[in-house]
């Protein structure tokens, strides 16, 4: 297969994803949708058709062949490399009100909507257990990450309130996405074949997540406001979309991974600053205009790096 080949086959991985990004953003502006809409859809998406989307797939997966806790370890300390790093950086050439912000911006994918859009786009089904499987350590890692950040550099008049760790922990134990995987294990396991009508209804009810999920990413994204903390804006993102993907795949590679299992990293890694970032900084008083440019900037930017990092990989045949 020839390089062009090779990127017009990227092209068709990753162009659909971010075109029903594009989408969502002319929705908006053309007040086909509005904020109500976008609030809506992203709670069905959240409770129930995602869940849904991770269930089935994790019920018909082989677990043989997808399950490989050396993945789920590695992504787990490449997040704490890449959460230290992001740290350290900031601790030079952040602003401390900026810093927690900056650091969760930095580190923080979209791996629940965009890396799960792209790995079920590239590998199907078992792109899709394979997400499902990583998505525990993500919700695990980057909320409790992010929460001691944020709260390190948490306003002083925010501080009193103090960090409500049950609150966080019950947030982590019933999160509707943890459980759609949870739920899907046994079946997997025991290889029970689900009833024909059910496993079709469930098809169709989980095929709303991905077309949703990424329209109400784009009808939130706002660009005006990249005009302001622009410099940090660009610095975090650099950190998010070029060097924490390039960084944490080479050590993949390194490990031994190759093969779908690569892609699938790769594309964690590579996921644009999740909006629960924006949720996050917002709640416990730290800047979520900045939180918003942030994602707002890697989520552009998420179409070209994502794009060139799977052509470069293809082209090496690492993937």
């Amino acid at each position: 297969m020839s390089l062009i080949d090779i990127f017009l086959s990227t092209l068709n991985i990753t162009l659909p994803v971010f075109a029903m990004v594009f989408i969502g953003i002319g929705l908006k502006r053309f007040h086909w949708i509005d904020q109500a809409f976008v609030n809506t859809a992203s709670k069905l998406v959240f409770r129930g058709t995602l869940p849904t989307l991770l269930f089935f797939g994790m019920a018909g997966a082989d677990l043989e062949a997808t399950l490989d806790p050396w993945m789920l370890v590695f992504f787990a300390l490449a997040t704490l490399l890449s959460f230290a790093g992001s740290w350290g950086w900031a601790l030079l050439r952040v602003r401390r009100p900026l810093r927690g912000v900056y650091v969760q911006g930095a580190f923080r994918g979209n791996c629940g909507i965009v890396g799960l859009a792209l790995a079920a786009g590239m590998y199907g089904d078992a792109g899709l257990s394979l997400a499902g499987l990583l998505l525990g350590v993500v919700i695990l890692t980057y909320n409790v990450l992010s929460v001691i950040v944020l709260a390190t550099y948490q306003p002083r008049e925010e501080g009193g309130k103090g960090v409500d760790w049950t609150n966080i922990v019950r947030n982590i134990v019933t999160n509707p996405l943890i459980l759609g995987v949870l739920a899907g294990v046994p079946f997997a396991i025991l290889e029970v074949s689900l009833p024909a009508w059910l496993t079709t209804t469930g098809d169709y009810f989980a095929s709303l997540t991905l077309p949703l999920a990424l329209i109400c990413i784009g009808a939130t994204l706002s660009t005006r406001a990249l005009k302001k903390g622009y410099r940090t804006t660009v610095s975090a993102s650099l950190a998010k979309m070029v060097v924490v993907p390039a960084v944490a795949t080479l050590l993949a590679v390194l490990a031994g991974f190759s093969g779908p299992p690569l892609g699938v990293l790769f594309l964690f890694f590579a996921s644009p600053t999740a909006a629960a970032a924006f949720v996050m900084a917002k709640a416990m008083g730290n800047d979520e205009t900045l939180t918003a440019n942030i994602i707002a900037m890697t989520t552009l930017m998420a179409s070209v790096t994502v794009t060139l990092g799977i052509f470069s990989l293809r082209a090496a045949g690492l993937i």
